[in-house]
């Protein structure tokens, strides 16, 4: 249950507070991990609201509610991973239903609906979410949602929610929004006239890369006791452990998310200018084509971006040679990460589609982490450099026909 004293607080106090008054017993400002599979009852017909772990547990139950208030939701659903919460919100569609996507998706997202979905007659067609003519050009009859991503991973393309949820009421569809990447504290969809919001929180939520786990928040009282439904019969539900391990990073939120937009933004800022880069994606960049909507719709950026090298053969060697940061899927932690999309995080969209809408094999995702920014970007020039002087030799040696 929210508490109602919570609601007025600013969100770096929601944050820290995850917890810390639920505990009424022992006044523990930590809370408990209740790792009970099974509950008491008082007596015949009564409960204490706790049955059976898969249904409700104390510890999950706090988190829950917190992921509710953060997101300004009606309730909240903790997952055992940012593919179970897909999965327990897409099994809201069935026969025939159809799904509008946005078009530049996290493959994983893609081999569900492609791989998985599929299987129970739901379909899906993918488009700039943010193009309310393309939008329109497909939608369908049986058409039950609009999916969308903003920004997207890992081209980071902005959909203005506001537009797309109004034009998604008034066909009487659902809008939902993966907020993974700017979490509740920077962006709030629901606010925005989002219906259901995921989350991989094992990304920025749990942000130290040790915690696997899923959220939705849904509003809506019809809408939320179906989710509860899906999410008790389908029970991929987050464990005590790790609900406690999740709070405790959402504690944290505010201070990290500060921390990855402020080193992301100076990063692609120097990105941006360097002669070995084509493309800088980032919306925080005042050429990006997203710029405008971001700013109008959230109060700050992640800290997450990709970059477009001129030479795909820079690729290789920059992975190899960066020190720092580390060659590693994933994103949303402290340390930074860097990516190869094309062969790892979006491997499972064919390559003719990845290609057009330009994950290419020129293309690195990188996490930025919290450490401080003139060691990333020192990294990021050394490792970048010695690239450089690996293709020059390699150059000068081809064109002596060694």
């Amino acid at each position: 249950m929210i508490n109602r004293d919570e609601q007025s607080y600013r969100m770096e106090s929601q944050l820290a507070q995850i917890g810390s008054i639920q505990e009424p017993i022992t006044g523990a400002v930590t809370f408990p991990i209740y790792q009970a599979t099974a509950y008491r009852h008082p007596r015949l017909g009564q409960s204490t609201g706790f049955d059976y772990i898969r249904t409700k547990n104390p510890t999950r139950a706090v988190l829950e509610d917190a992921a509710a208030l953060l997101e300004r939701g009606d309730a909240g659903f903790a997952c055992s991973s940012g593919m179970a919460a897909l999965q327990t919100v897409f099994a809201l569609f069935g026969q025939g239903d159809h799904l509008i996507v946005s078009l530049d998706l996290y493959g994983g997202t893609y081999r569900m609906l492609e791989r998985l979905l599929s299987r129970f007659g739901v379909t899906a067609s993918y488009v700039d979410t943010n193009d309310l003519e393309a939008i329109e050009s497909v939608r369908q009859p049986s058409t039950k949602a609009i999916f969308i991503e903003t920004p997207t991973n890992p081209l980071m393309m902005i959909t203005d929610i506001e537009a797309v949820a109004k034009w998604a009421r008034s066909h009487n569809m659902l809008t939902i929004v993966d907020n993974t990447l700017l979490t509740p504290f920077f962006q709030r969809p629901i606010e925005l006239g989002a219906d259901i919001i995921v989350h991989s929180a094992t990304k920025y939520l749990g942000g130290h890369n040790d915690v696997l786990a899923g959220l939705i928040v849904t509003k809506g009282k019809e809408l939320s006791e179906e989710m509860a439904f899906l999410h008790n019969s389908i029970g991929a539900v987050l464990s005590p452990s790790d609900s406690y391990q999740l709070m405790r990073g959402m504690k944290t939120l505010a201070l990290r998310m500060e921390r990855h937009e402020y080193n992301a933004t100076r990063v692609a800022e120097w990105l941006n200018t360097h002669e070995s880069i084509d493309t800088v994606y980032y919306p925080a960049l005042e050429n990006h084509p997203g710029f405008a909507i971001q700013r109008k719709q959230s109060s700050g950026n992640t800290g997450i971006l990709s970059f477009r090298l001129h030479d795909a053969r820079y690729v290789e060697p920059i992975l190899r040679h960066i020190k720092l940061i580390a060659f590693a899927e994933s994103l949303g932690g402290v340390e930074s990460l860097m990516t190869y999309p094309a062969v790892q995080t979006h491997a499972d969209i064919p390559q003719e589609i990845r290609e057009a809408v330009g994950v290419d094999d020129r293309l690195l995702r990188f996490s930025v982490g919290i450490e401080h920014v003139d060691d990333i970007i020192a990294d990021l020039e050394q490792a970048l450099a010695a690239a450089k002087e690996e293709l020059a030799s390699a150059t000068v040696l081809e064109a002596e026909g060694v």
